[in-house]
């Protein structure tokens, strides 16, 4: 590197800002780096802070041939490699004033607050709300660590100073080693005295808290890499029939793998063969739209696996009475090999539960029946049951039931999940003959549905109300705005689980919001106790 990693650290008083700058420069100098600090006095009664800009070169003095780097005494927007502050709102200040830029900054900040002057004038609650000085940092960071800086040095007996050191170190912004910066803080001393020992203890705290904050990410961001997770894990998956794999690119080959696998688990082979046939259409209608494209079918091959393999009692029950789910358990409560492990299952199937499996005709009976009862004011039915899964009884009801998914087909649930994955499927095939966009934009929507019950309901009905009304109904310029309008509801949806962030976005559209619905009102008794009555 040629140009020097440039700091800026934000302190109130009182809370060691030039301490923490002295021993940034005394690590860096200490692992043999080049560095220089500055420092801009802040005003008093919390209107301002002290700052601290320091530039780190990152190349070894021994590696520079004798030549020295010219440092800057002063940040310049956008350039800024680390901010770190003590106060919350000090460090949005500092971003709103350009510093930070989202692909360069890292963001260190204590999640604390010392309230403003113009905060405390306020008659009612005059306070800034936190969450959204968060969300300022994360929009204007590359990355972002926000912590309870002053709980860890309460418990470590130190000031802020040395904590936020242990932040730095833990950031992985400098070149500098655990041991550059103890070392600095020893000041030369073998073990320290009571006060150097404190700030040793804060350090640490606050250099575990960032790395477990780092560590967290790292494994979320595995998580939610599409290629990654989906290539690992079709890897485990069974192999793709050489007769299916040829139907479709290499691209759409690891989503149709784990997809294909998933469906012949959940209902056979000609169930499979059912989503081959419906990804087939998908593929077909995009390729007229946009040969050689096939995002659509990708996002399709995805999601209608999962809703296609959507959960019902029959479905809980094949999962939970596994073996590899007893496994699991033994492995989460570390049980040796000769202990005795209790597992108990509760559930509380309803009438739609019960509904799901019968014909048509009995389960919209059966379901108006309860609709009527919940019109009334009475509470939906609810049969709680409590399984021992570890005991021959218990296990042996789950896998009774897990063997009754060939009537799966003959039942209510099955037939209307059915009926809409076409209406969604149809919308895709016509969005993507009209512009690849927009058929990418619909098979997204794929997402909304996801869980079971009330929240899976939601979600299809969000979905379908996304489809009828934008898809087909608004009137649009271009299909790259139906496509646009399509993502923006998708990404309310995902955004508010109330739905009024999505009926928003609809009427921004020109579409009706959703039509609400009806709750009953139950009156509860008043329940009198003695002493009420005595009062």
């Amino acid at each position: 590197m040629t140009q020097a990693i440039s700091i800026l650290l934000c302190a109130l008083g009182g809370e060691g800002g030039g301490v923490l700058a002295d021993w940034l420069v005394d690590a860096a100098r200490h692992a043999g780096y080049p560095a220089q600090a500055t420092s801009v006095p802040g005003v008093a009664q919390r209107t301002g802070a002290t700052t601290y800009y320091l530039e780190v070169f990152p190349t070894h003095i021994s590696a520079l041939g004798g030549q020295r780097p010219v440092f800057g005494l002063n940040p310049l927007p956008g350039r800024l490699d680390l901010l770190v502050s003590s106060e919350l709102l000090e460090t949005a200040r500092q971003t709103a004033l350009g510093l930070c830029s989202a692909d360069r900054t890292c963001v260190v900040s204590a999640s604390n607050r010392a309230l403003t002057t113009q905060e405390k004038m306020q008659i009612g609650d005059g306070r800034l709300d936190d969450a959204a000085l968060v969300h300022l940092l994360q929009q204007h960071s590359q990355t972002s660590h926000v912590l309870d800086m002053a709980a860890l040095t309460r418990q470590a007996g130190t000031v802020v100073s040395a904590t936020m050191l242990g932040c730095i170190a833990a950031s992985g912004v400098l070149p500098m080693q655990r041991a550059d910066y103890e070392a600095a803080i020893l000041d030369g001393h073998a073990t320290g005295n009571a006060s150097q020992q404190a700030s040793l203890r804060g350090f640490a705290l606050g250099l575990d808290a960032v790395q477990e904050q780092r560590s967290q990410s790292r494994y979320v961001d595995a998580v939610l890499a599409p290629t990654a997770n989906v290539t690992a894990d079709a890897a485990d998956a069974p192999a793709l029939p050489e007769g299916v794999a040829a139907l479709f690119p290499a691209a759409v080959h690891p989503m149709l793998r784990l997809g294909h696998a998933r469906l012949i688990d959940y209902q056979g082979a000609n169930y499979a063969a059912l989503y081959v046939q419906r990804l087939q259409a998908v593929w077909a209608a995009e390729q007229s739209g946009a040969p050689g494209q096939s995002r659509a079918t990708e996002e399709v091959a995805r999601w209608l696996a999962l809703w296609m393999a959507f959960d019902d009692i029959v479905r809980v029950a094949d999962l939970k009475s596994r073996a590899s789910r007893l496994q699991r358990v033994r492995d989460e409560v570390k049980a040796k090999p000769d202990d005795v492990v209790k597992l108990y299952d509760h559930f509380k199937p309803g009438v739609p539960e019960f509904a799901g499996l019968l014909p048509s005709p009995l389960a919209e009976r059966l379901i108006a029946w309860e609709q009527r009862r919940v019109a009334s004011g009475k509470a939906p039915l609810g049969l709680p049951i409590k399984v021992g899964t570890h005991t021959v009884g218990g296990l042996l009801m789950l896998r009774l039931l897990s063997s009754m998914r060939g009537l799966r087909r003959l039942g209510h649930r099955y037939a209307q999940e059915q009926a809409l994955i076409t209406d969604w499927l149809a919308a895709v095939e016509a969005g993507a003959r009209a512009h690849p966009d927009l058929g990418l934009a619909l098979a997204k929507c794929g997402r909304l549905i996801k869980g079971y019950g009330s929240t899976h309901t939601r979600g299809r009905d969000n979905l379908l109300h996304i489809v009828r009304h934008l898809a087909q109904g608004a009137v649009f310029d271009t299909p790259q705005a139906r496509a646009q309008a399509i993502d923006q509801a998708r990404e309310a949806a995902l955004r508010d689980e109330a739905g009024q962030a999505l009926d928003v976005a609809l009427r921004a559209h020109g579409a009706p919001a959703r039509e609400l619905r009806a709750q009953p009102i139950r009156w509860m008794p008043r329940v009198r106790t003695q002493h009420a009555d005595k009062g």
